[in-house]
Formats: structure tokens, sequence, C-alpha cells
């Protein structure tokens, strides 16, 4: 019998989501965007959770080919990173100001601008719950 390992090994393939990098100027800074598919599609808005950037966020998503296929075909997918969170990101200086809550979702407001999604109806309230939801969050840890 061979020896026992704890740890199991396994080759899976990058699914190509064929997209390209942009990056936005905004008021607070330039912020990359990684957009895949169709643009002409609904847009489906990412923004990765704290210290993750949007393939360590949600690359088990579409390591998923059913569900890859599935957005893909039917979305046009706008992966926001925050600053200095995107591939090869340049250690941000001690002396540079961090952003805050509403800043970071100001950017976002200036990224769907951008890409002409602001007047967007369905955009605009998920936007607005992602605020509410950020003010609530600020708020409790306030009392």
């Amino acid at each position: 019998m061979g020896e026992s390992s704890d740890s199991v090994s396994i080759d899976i393939e990058m699914i190509p989501l064929g997209g390209k990098e942009c990056v936005v100027k905004t008021s607070k800074g330039s912020i990359s965007v990684f957009v895949c598919g169709d643009q002409e599609k609904p847009a489906l808005i990412t923004y990765p959770d704290v210290a993750l950037n949007y393939i360590s966020c949600f690359q088990g998503l579409f390591f998923c080919p059913d569900a890859a296929s599935l957005l893909l075909h039917n979305f046009c997918i706008y992966h926001i990173d925050a600053p200095g969170h995107e591939l090869g990101a340049d250690v941000i200086s001690s002396d540079v100001p961090l952003l805050s809550v509403d800043d970071l979702a100001d950017q976002v407001a200036e990224v769907l601008d951008f890409f002409g999604y602001l007047n967007d109806f369905f955009t605009c309230l998920v936007y607005h719950l992602f605020c509410h939801e950020e003010t609530l969050e600020k708020k409790r840890q306030d009392n």
C-alpha cells in the first residue's frame, strides 16, 4: 500500500473569460474594471469583499462551466476592483489617505456612469441597496 497524504492536488483549467481590463479615472483616483462579454447585454456588476480582487473573490463562480456559460451568455460582467487590489497593484503609500465606504460607493457610481449604466433602473436599485447596507453597517459600528 502507498503512502497516505492529507492533501489532494487537482488541476483545474481556468475558464477563459475573454474580457479586457479598463482603467476608469474617477474623482477619487483611477480604478480597475475587468469587462467580460457583450456590452449590449444587461450589466452584472461585481465588487469583491475586503482584501480580495475579482479573481480571488469570484473565480469559484466562474470555475463552474454551467454558471459561467449562463452568466456570459446573458450578461456583460463588470468586475470592479477596489483601489490597490487589482492584479499587479503597487503598494499603496502610507501618505495616501484611505478611502471611506462612501468614497468607494462614489467610485462605483462613477464607473457605472462611465459605462452608461447609471440611468439603468435595476443597476441603480442594486447600487442604492449597496450604499444603504454600508450606511446601516456604519451605524451599527457606531453604536
